[in-house]
């Protein structure tokens, strides 16, 4: 008797399976073609495969919601990526043969490989342009070399945008101090012992590391940088000190800081203009043409 309840329990959990097979391998096809998408099967796909017989219906269809909004995410990504392609290729003279042989270096490869493996994009529009600008101007110009390209393209990793936007300050403002850019991006100035006062400081510390800006040095006629003596105090001496938001020293930028931005910040002209017509306005469909600029 306990044998034939046994072989019924046995072939029951056996029809259960049977039933949920087409579930799970319809469930584990979709997982599965989503994770190729993303070159990830190698090495999470046996964890798909044992975990299929194991996770709930509810726990899928989590799981299944999860790869959905990523895939969204990749596709959103892969076309930025494609937005910066075009409007690079507007902007390249391919007619010009230095340009055309340009492009076609290992050399430029390497730099659009880098660029768009390790896309900064995503962040914001503002860095997409920033991309774009940088990889239009290694092909159209050879004012620096190669590896000061990818030190600019790591930049952009490194640095917010609030980082640049001191950048672009005392680019336009040679000389300004720090309490002057603040003046000009924030107007307030906060409390010395505040988060902003802190984060102010460590921006103007992760620039001055980078070798992106520095306090203004006289040179000589041979570029090189005079030593200066302090200035004797007088007075009673301070009993506070240097504020973040300082209004004695000026910063200026670096070889590289200026470099930069031309590589970054100075947009290439497009030499074709792309024009997008909306033929129903309900309608997502849109066409594109090239025109002669």
């Amino acid at each position: 008797m306990a044998t034939f309840f046994w072989e019924s329990e046995m072939a029951k959990a056996d029809e259960t399976n049977k039933e949920n097979e087409p579930k799970r391998k319809k469930w584990h096809k979709a997982a599965r073609g989503a994770l190729q998408v993303a070159g990830a099967v190698p090495f999470v796909g046996g964890i798909f495969s044992a975990a299929a017989g194991y996770w709930s219906e509810q726990e899928q269809k989590r799981l299944n919601e999860f790869i959905k909004h990523w895939l969204a995410m990749m596709e959103d990504e892969m076309r930025e990526k494609q937005q910066t392609v075009a409007e690079i290729a507007m902007r390249l003279d391919l007619h010009d043969e230095a340009i055309a042989e340009r492009v076609s270096t290992q050399e430029y490869k390497s730099l659009v490989k880098k660029a768009f493996r390790d896309w900064a994009g995503a962040e914001s529009n503002k860095k997409r342009e920033f991309v774009r600008n940088i990889l239009s101007n290694a092909a159209a110009t050879d004012l620096t070399s190669d590896d000061v390209v990818h030190l600019f393209l790591d930049w952009l990793h490194s640095y917010s945008e609030l980082h640049f936007l001191v950048i672009a300050e005392i680019y336009n403002n040679d000389g300004i101090t720090r309490g002057e850019i603040w003046q000009r991006l924030r107007q307030t100035r906060p409390r010395e012992d505040s988060a902003e006062a802190d984060l102010y400081k460590l921006l103007f510390h992760d620039l001055s590391t980078g070798h992106v800006i520095r306090q203004h040095r006289p040179t000589d006629a041979f570029g090189n940088f005079i030593k200066q003596t302090a200035p004797k105090r007088r007075g009673p001496a301070s009993q506070t000190l240097k504020s973040a938001f300082d209004d004695e020293k000026g910063y200026e930028l670096t070889s590289l800081g200026r470099q930069f931005v031309h590589y970054a910040m100075t947009e290439v002209p497009p030499k074709l203009e792309y024009h997008t017509d909306d033929y129903e306005r309900d309608s997502s469909v849109k066409e594109g043409e090239l025109t002669d600029a």
